[in-house]
Order: C-alpha cells, then sequence, then structure tokens
C-alpha cells in the first residue's frame, strides 16, 4: 500500500525510558523518539486521501506502534495534542485499540489535564463511526464492551471523577455517550477553534448503554448533596438530566424528583420554602435551572403551589435567584399554570428592570407569547414600565425605549412633570438618533411581534425614519427585529411594507453592512416581483461599490445584478418563475 515508507519503524523506541528512578511517577513522559515518530505519522496522514484503506491502514500502524505508551502521550502536552488530532480521523478498530490501552491507567489519565482530553476526543468519536458499536457486540474488545467497563469504573468512583477538574468533563461526556445525545457537539478537527452551534446531535446507542446511563444516573442520589452543592460536580448532574430529558424522560422525571425531595427536606428557611435558599445559591441555582427547564407541567405546577407562590417578587429582583425563575418561566406551556404566576409577578415587572434584571421581563413575556394568554395586559404593564403610556401619543415611541431598555424620560432627555407627562413629539423623535439595541431588548420587541395584536409596537416601528431603520438593520442585535417582522405570523403583508419602506434608497448602506445585508437578503426572499426591481434598480446605481464589498458582494450576487444590467429580459424570466414557484408553495400551505 505504500504506508509504512512514510512513517519510520521504531519499534519499541523509548521503552522503559523516563524519569531518573524517583519512586513511582503517576504520569511519566513519553519518549522523545516517539513524539517525533508521531510528528512524522501526522504528516504522512495529511498526505493520504481523506477516506479509504491506506489511511485506516496508517492510523491502525501508528497507534499499535504508540500503544505501550498510549498512558504517557495521552499525559503529555504535546502527545495528548497529536493523539485527539489523530483520534478525529480514526477508524473503529485502532479506536478499540487505544481506548483498551488507556482502561489499565482510566484514573490517572481522567483525571489530567491533558488526559482528559485525549478520553473526550476517544468518546466523542463514536458518533462519527454509524455501526461501529455493533461490530463483535459483546466481544471483550469490542467498542460496546470497552466503553461500559469504562462507565463502570466511573460508577464505582463517581464522586471522584465527578469531583475532579478534569475528570468531570469526561464524565460528562460518557453521559452524552451513553445516551446516544451529543449536546455540545466538537470542532470536527478535535482542535481548539471557533464556537460551533451548539445544536444536539443524536445517534443511535445500544441497549445497554441505556442500561448503564440509568444506573450512573441513580449513583448521583448517594452522594446527592455533593453533587448538588459543589461547583464541578453540579455539572455532571446537569448534563445528566439534560440527555436523560431526550432519551429517557420517564427516568429524568424521577430524577428532577429526587433533587427536589432532597433540597426540601433541608432545615426549614426563616421566610418560607428551604428550597427558596437554593434557589440564591451560586451553584446550586444553576442545577436547579435545568431541573425546571426539563420538568413535566405536573412538577411545575407543584413547585409553584408548594415552593414559589408569594416569592415571585423577591426572587425577581434577586441578584443570582432571578435566573432560575426565568427558566421556570421559560418551561411554562399551560395556561392553568400562567395565570397565577402572571398575577403575582405583573407588578414587578418595572421593579425588575431597575435591578437590572430584563430576563425576568423577556421570560415573563416569552411565555405569554408561547401560551397565548395576557398578551394586552403585559404590554399594557411595558408601556406603563417605560412610562409611554401616558399621554397615549406616547405609545408610538415603544420600539426604541423596549429594544435600549430605556424610559421615556431618559430616552429623550425630557424633566419629568409630576401630575401631567408631555405629548410625544414625533419631529423630535425623528430627528434623533436610534439608541443601543440591547440583546434583552431585541428578544423583548421580538416576543412582542409575534403576539396576536400588535397595536403599539407596529404603530412604533412604522414611525421610524429611514436612517433610524437603516441602524436597526445593521445592529446585531436590532437587525433580529426585522427578522420578527418579516417572520411573524401575525404581521400582514400590507404591515411588513409599511414598516420597510423607510428603508428604500438605503438599500447600497444594507448591503455593505454585516447585518444589514442579512435583513436586505430577508426582505428579499420575501418581497413581490415589483419590489425586486425597484431592490435590483437601485443596487446596479452602485454596482462597483458593492463588488469591493466582501458583503455586498454577496447581495449582488444573490440579486443576480450582472444579468439585471446586462440582460433584463432573462432576469425577469428567472424571477418570474421563482415567483410562481413561491405562490404555489404558499397555496399548498395554505398561507
Amino acid at each position: 500500500m505504500g504506508v509504512r515508507p512514510h512513517v519510520p519503524q521504531k519499534r519499541g523506541a523509548g521503552r522503559g525510558r523516563g524519569r531518573p528512578e524517583q519512586g513511582p511517577d503517576p504520569h511519566p513522559r513519553p519518549a522523545p523518539e516517539s513524539l517525533t515518530y508521531f510528528r512524522r505519522a501526522l504528516e504522512a496522514l495529511k498526505e493520504t486521501p481523506e477516506a479509504g484503506e491506506e489511511r485506516e491502514l496508517l492510523i491502525h500502524n501508528v497507534l499499535r506502534e504508540l500503544e505501550p505508551q498510549a498512558a504517557a502521550l495521552a499525559t503529555d502536552r504535546a502527545g495528548s495534542a497529536m493523539l485527539q488530532r489523530l483520534l478525529a480521523r480514526s477508524p473503529a478498530g485502532p479506536l478499540r485499540a487505544l481506548l483498551a490501552a488507556l482502561l489499565p491507567h482510566l484514573r490517572s489519565v481522567a483525571c489530567h489535564r491533558s488526559g482528559a482530553h485525549v478520553l473526550q476526543s476517544a468518546l466523542l468519536r463514536l458518533p462519527g463511526l454509524p455501526g461501529a458499536l455493533a461490530d463483535k457486540a459483546g466481544a471483550p474488545d469490542s467498542l460496546e464492551e470497552l466503553v461500559l467497563r469504562l462507565a463502570s469504573e466511573v460508577r464505582g468512583a463517581l464522586a471522584l471523577y465527578g469531583g475532579d477538574t478534569h475528570g468531570s468533563f469526561v464524565v460528562r461526556t460518557l453521559l452524552q455517550v451513553l445516551g446516544g445525545t451529543i449536546l455540545e457537539p466538537q470542532a470536527a478537527d478535535g482542535l481548539q477553534g471557533p464556537a460551533r452551534e451548539r445544536t444536539p446531535v443524536s445517534f443511535e446507542v445500544p441497549d445497554t448503554f441505556l442500561g448503564c446511563l440509568r444506573e450512573l444516573c441513580s449513583c448521583f442520589l448517594q452522594d446527592i448533596s455533593v453533587f448538588i452543592t459543589h461547583k464541578v460536580s453540579s455539572f455532571c448532574l446537569q448534563v445528566a438530566l439534560q440527555v436523560l430529558h431526550r432519551r429517557l424522560p420517564e427516568a429524568c422525571g424521577r430524577l428532577c424528583d429526587s433533587v427536589i425531595g432532597y433540597l426540601s427536606a433541608r432545615n426549614p428557611a426563616a421566610d418560607g420554602s428551604p428550597l427558596l435558599l437554593f434557589l440564591r445559591d451560586q451553584t446550586s441555582s444553576r442545577l436547579l435551572e435545568h431541573v425546571l427547564l426539563v420538568s413535566e407541567p405536573r412538577q411545575l405546577q407543584a413547585l409553584f403551589e408548594g415552593h414559589f407562590r408569594g416569592q415571585l417578587g423577591a426572587l425577581a429582583e434577586h441578584p443570582i435567584a432571578n435566573f432560575p425563575l426565568q427558566r421556570f418561566l421559560d418551561a411554562i406551556t399551560a395556561p392553568e399554570l400562567l395565570s397565577p404566576v402572571f398575577e403575582e409577578l405583573s407588578p414587578a415587572l418595572e421593579a425588575a428592570l431597575a435591578r437590572g434584571h430584563p430576563g425576568v421581563v423577556v421570560a415573563l413575556v416569552g411565555a405569554c407569547r408561547r401560551v397565548g394568554t395576557h398578551q394586552a395586559q403585559v404590554l399594557r404593564l411595558l408601556l406603563e414600565a417605560f412610562h409611554c403610556a401616558e399621554p397615549p401619543s406616547r405609545h408610538v415611541a415603544c420600539v426604541p425605549l423596549f429594544g435600549s431598555l430605556t424610559a421615556y424620560e431618559v430616552y429623550y432627555g425630557v424633566e419629568e412633570e409630576e401630575e401631567v407627562p408631555s405629548e410625544h413629539k414625533l419631529e423630535v423623535a425623528a430627528a434623533r438618533p436610534l439608541g443601543e439595541v440591547t440583546v434583552p431588548g431585541s428578544l423583548l420587541v421580538q416576543h412582542l411581534l409575534h403576539f396576536s395584536t400588535l397595536g403599539p409596537v407596529l404603530r412604533s416601528l412604522a414611525s421610524l425614519e429611514g436612517p433610524q431603520l437603516v441602524a436597526l438593520a445593521q445592529s446585531p442585535a436590532g437587525s433580529h427585529i426585522l427578522d420578527a417582522v418579516l417572520t411573524s405570523s401575525t404581521v400582514t403583508r400590507k404591515q411588513r411594507r409599511k414598516v420597510l419602506r423607510p428603508l428604500k434608497g438605503h438599500y447600497v448602506a444594507l448591503a455593505c453592512s454585516r447585518h444589514g445585508s442579512r435583513v436586505l437578503d430577508a426582505i428579499w426572499n420575501e418581497a413581490a416581483l415589483g419590489t425586486r426591481k425597484e431592490i435590483a434598480a437601485e443596487l446596479g446605481e452602485q454596482e462597483q461599490q458593492l463588488m469591493r464589498d466582501p458583503f455586498g458582494h454577496h447581495v449582488a450576487r444573490n440579486v443576480g445584478l450582472g444579468t439585471f444590467l446586462k440582460r433584463r429580459g432573462d432576469w425577469e424570466q428567472q424571477q418570474g418563475a421563482v415567483a410562481k414557484r413561491r405562490k404555489a408553495l404558499s397555496t399548498i400551505l395554505g398561507d
């Protein structure tokens, strides 16, 4: 196959070497010759095809050559990095061999800064090897049996592994693999890089894995106080809840009941339920956030009636407890629960904003959107909280106020009369640049744009002048408000046109902006043929500027600007065909 000549043969190189004899070393250094061999192997790997027998044979030979030093390499910074790169492309055979070599040294490897990353990489390779777990199922050296042996070792010392800074990562990864649910996919090459989308990835696992997951999760209850209060161990329990919620919901419900039951049985607090103490604790509150998010409706109802009722206002103002309160609101799906929660929490909205806890307000508005009740009431409360409810002329200012999380008198710099608030002056508002849109403010307006009755929100958006609307589209957070205008099922086409009309004459500025270009693409995708002609004609006047700009170049290609300028008939024919397909699809979907 021509593989071996690429990698020098150094069987046994460096074996037995390490530090001078000064007693047993739990992390012996790998032989320098092995690291050199490893580097050459990785260079050879770059020259082989991405898939095929040659690459598989090379990886197999390299790992077999270095197998006696697997633990030493895993706990060496350079060796660990190289092993991770190799594992990211490893077929099933070499992966089995490496896991088998590391298992006898599991504790020293898993609880080591570099070794933990190698074990994580090995476990995270399994979703990329469909069918590998079924290969030789039940055999002592099968991947299935090796993972089960690893899990058995971890289960026997769960508090030790879970409480170790590095071992905790291995436990969390193991839980995900056993449940066939990778919550946070790693970079494809196993190296540090830009943050990836945090979308869970599911894959098939044998029934033995799910049984092992049940057993492992039941072990949390043996040291429940540690896993609730220890900031490292707590992360393991949080991951267990998320995995169980997706793969074994009944087991998840039992674990939630056990956690709440344990916390509720602690020393009673002077001001109410013992659970309130844990809601105010930095570590246990994070665990409770996950418990709330995966709880069933009956559990949420019981939590409210037994622990939260009468305390929501105080929780909303607390610097830590407001976060689990947000998750509680995020989990509500039943009007029977939302109604008493809304009645109790609504008077505290302005106080929560004043405390700098806008997430509570956003979560309550999101619950009203999701459940479909109390929408008019919460909108009225927001107008009052931002001091734009009276006189009615101030309603038109609500979107800039909500988006920037700023009260009316602060935003416009007016001195408020004690009894009669001043009227809103459109000419003053039109001359003022748009305030900076915050992420919570953007989320708040997005929720409101999906309400059944939009009223002041749409009128406020429609009142924005062209430069203000452009600033909104170019804002990282504000641009998503315009996304909601385009996607909301309660915003009509006529209302969309009215809101977006001031952007005419500013399409080039949008096209040459990172966030504005994305908004313009969204507008284009929803636009009728007549509007598309207007956009293309305006962009065509500045073709050279667009082509020099990286974002503008993308927009020009999306619009088909070259065809529009040179072969207008062909462009109109293409766009007409697109419009017909979209109309036919809308008819089928009943839009």
